[in-house]
């Protein structure tokens, strides 16, 4: 078991690492002092994709790579975190460029919870969030003009495709095998 302040610190240094991510647009630059060397990272999809990375190289190459392609100019802060124990759970967002008319932010909640392995390193991470409303937002940045033509090629438009093939049960629908 692991002291609370010290499982604080650990997720207080990954909220802080990523935020000179949003800034500098560069996502894998933490991993190797953040994560074990045998970390596994999920991010679930509403059931129509699941990716997961074993080990670094291949979190620095998926979440922190590829995933993040066309996402510029969106940024992921932090609302907050818990400790409990070894977990950690954390609120964030899913924060779109520019500003509603009305001067909120096009954003969406997400959640990760995480699991604390000592040094200061994460063993285990699984994120969540409401793809639906992430489509919706999605939607509401392009009738704006700011969302990335990548991005609605290459995750956009195929997550609608995935997320309406699985709810219409349509024939042959499988979800794509973990990466």
């Amino acid at each position: 078991m692991f002291a609370h302040e010290e499982v604080a610190r650990a997720v207080e240094r990954l909220i802080n690492a990523q935020s000179s991510a949003n800034d500098s647009g560069d996502w894998t630059w933490f991993v190797d002092e953040l994560y074990t060397e045998d970390a596994v990272y999920i991010c679930e999809y509403a059931g129509t994709t699941t990716v997961e990375a074993r080990g670094r190289a291949e979190i620095k190459a998926t979440h922190y790579g590829r995933d993040m392609r066309g996402w510029e100019g969106w940024s992921f802060p932090y609302e907050g975190y818990m400790v409990n124990g070894s977990q950690a759970v954390t609120h964030w967002y899913n924060r779109g460029p520019g500003l509603r008319p009305d001067g909120s932010h096009y954003q969406t909640h997400g959640i990760s919870f995480l699991t604390y392995a000592g040094n200061g390193m994460f063993s285990h991470q699984y994120d969540l969030f409401d793809l639906a409303h992430q489509m919706r937002l999605c939607d509401e940045l392009e009738d704006a003009g700011l969302l990335s033509p990548v991005l609605k090629e290459i995750w956009v438009t195929p997550s609608k495709r995935r997320l309406l093939d699985m709810l219409n049960r349509k024939e042959g629908y499988a979800p794509p095998a973990s990466s």
